[in-house]
């Protein structure tokens, strides 16, 4: 088995695609069956963020894994794959390692450094192992890669370039008051992870008075509880939209909670002189609908602006030393990956050698009716420890050998000589460890000619 990453993110794809390819928690189960019933997928890990939709897969050949995944993403996207092509980017093998670990460590992040990233994989590996679609290849990638995560956030200062979206998006916001939210109203809309972080974040920046709303109304009630704010029923959302500066959207609803019409009517009722109000959209799908965006004395910070704003990531010398733990991280994974692809090739050889002892005690038997059992017993013992002591050095050996760059053509080499029969759990791909990609991360072939089906092309 290889390993596949197909995915796009807000390098990649604006907002409105990300929203047609989001999986909604209630929607993650039969997504991940889908993918594994898929003839080349054998193990799939789906991350469905505000930033990313990517799958994460152990495919059976490079063409129809590709194919079968993109056929998927086309489905939960209601698009043909060719209208996805020019959104999705492709990683495989070394590569996919590669990037599964700078994910973790937050350098892919739209804010370099970024932890909530390191949590959504592990809810992501969590929901895929209680869905039976992550093998032993994807549960040590995973486990690997969460471990890089933390590795990152322990060992060098990258959070200090590592805000999170909420408190990025409000950095840019303060630019409309002066640099300073101290003292400026401000509500929540939601009551999830997001939400709860946004009430954290504007309550250190000294926000306030702090409402939250939520269509859960209990929810919003214990959040607002925790921080000293004060809860309203979603039935009041125009109320106390006009009595406000800030709002954070971050609901889990699939359609807009900030409709035009609803902030129409509380910018009917906001004294005039009260400035912008300022909304920062940081759901997906939005929770602001777009004709929102021309109402006269409205902000919008979305997903979009953020990563047009924030590109360009600080602490580079942070940046740069993850980057250097992550290179180290692949390269150990990749050894234990080729060592563990020698292991059949060992298993298959000692498998030959106890055919080879069991023949020749069988035709000793034959030979020499007249041994007691212990003496045939003692016969036994002896020639296998001679094959075990013979084999011991050259198995470690091969081991030590295949976890190096190159070493699959020991276990190759082994097979030749003694004519072994591995079971092949792959067909043999003819594509390189990295697929190339252009500058605005793209595969370098049109995915809509692959088929999600058949043989290798």
């Amino acid at each position: 088995m290889k390993l596949l990453v197909v995915g796009a993110s807000y390098r990649t794809a604006p907002v409105a695609t990300l929203e047609q390819l989001a999986v909604a928690p209630a929607d993650l189960t039969r997504t991940l069956d889908r993918l594994v019933a898929q003839p080349y997928v054998a193990e799939a890990v789906l991350v469905s963020t505000c930033n990313r939709v990517e799958v994460y897969a152990a495919v059976s050949g490079f063409h129809g894994g590709l194919g079968d995944i993109c056929a998927v993403l086309a489905e939960q996207a209601g698009s043909p794959p060719v209208a996805l092509a020019n959104h999705l980017y492709v990683h495989y093998d070394a590569a996919a390692v590669d990037h599964v670990f700078r994910v973790a460590a937050g350098l892919d992040s739209m804010v370099v450094g970024e932890a909530q990233i390191l949590g959504q994989l592990r809810d992501a590996y969590h929901w895929a192992s209680g869905a039976d679609s992550a093998g032993r290849l994807l549960h040590e990638l995973m486990q690997q890669a969460l471990r890089v995560g933390k590795r990152a956030h322990a060992e060098t200062g990258i959070d200090r370039a590592g805000q999170s979206v909420v408190t990025a998006a409000l950095d840019l916001a303060a630019g409309h008051f002066d640099g300073d939210l101290a003292g400026r109203p401000a509500m929540v809309v939601g009551a999830g992870a997001m939400g709860a972080l946004g009430v954290a974040t504007l309550s250190r920046l000294g926000a306030g008075p702090l409402t939250v709303t939520n269509r859960g109304a209990d929810r919003a009630v214990r959040l607002a509880a925790s921080y000293g704010a004060s809860a309203v029923p979603m039935a009041e959302l125009v109320d106390a939209l006009a009595t406000v500066d800030i709002v954070v959207a971050a609901t889990a609803a699939t359609e807009p909670v900030l409709t035009r019409d609803v902030v129409t009517r509380a910018l009917a009722r906001r004294d005039a002189d009260r400035g912008p109000l300022v909304l920062l959209d940081l759901a997906v799908p939005r929770d602001v609908e777009a004709g929102v965006a021309e109402l006269p004395g409205v902000e919008i910070i979305d997903i979009d602006r953020m990563a047009a704003l924030l590109a360009e990531g600080e602490a580079a010398a942070d940046a740069a030393e993850v980057a250097r733990i992550v290179a180290g991280e692949v390269e150990s994974f990749l050894s234990w990956l080729r060592g563990a692809d020698v292991a059949p090739t060992v298993a298959a050889l000692r498998g030959r050698a106890d055919d080879v002892v069991t023949a020749e005690l069988r035709r000793l038997a034959q030979r020499r009716p007249d041994f007691s059992d212990d003496q045939r017993a003692e016969v036994a013992r002896t020639v296998h420890r001679v094959v075990q002591r013979l084999l011991h050095q050259p198995t470690v050996r091969v081991r030590q050998l295949a976890a190096e760059p190159g070493g699959d053509q020991y276990a190759a080499l082994l097979r030749e000589l003694f004519d072994l029969e591995v079971p092949q759990t792959s067909p043999v791909d003819t594509v390189p460890d990295v697929v190339e990609i252009d500058a605005a991360g793209r595969p370098s072939f049109d995915v809509a000619d692959v088929p999600s089906t058949g043989g290798e092309r």
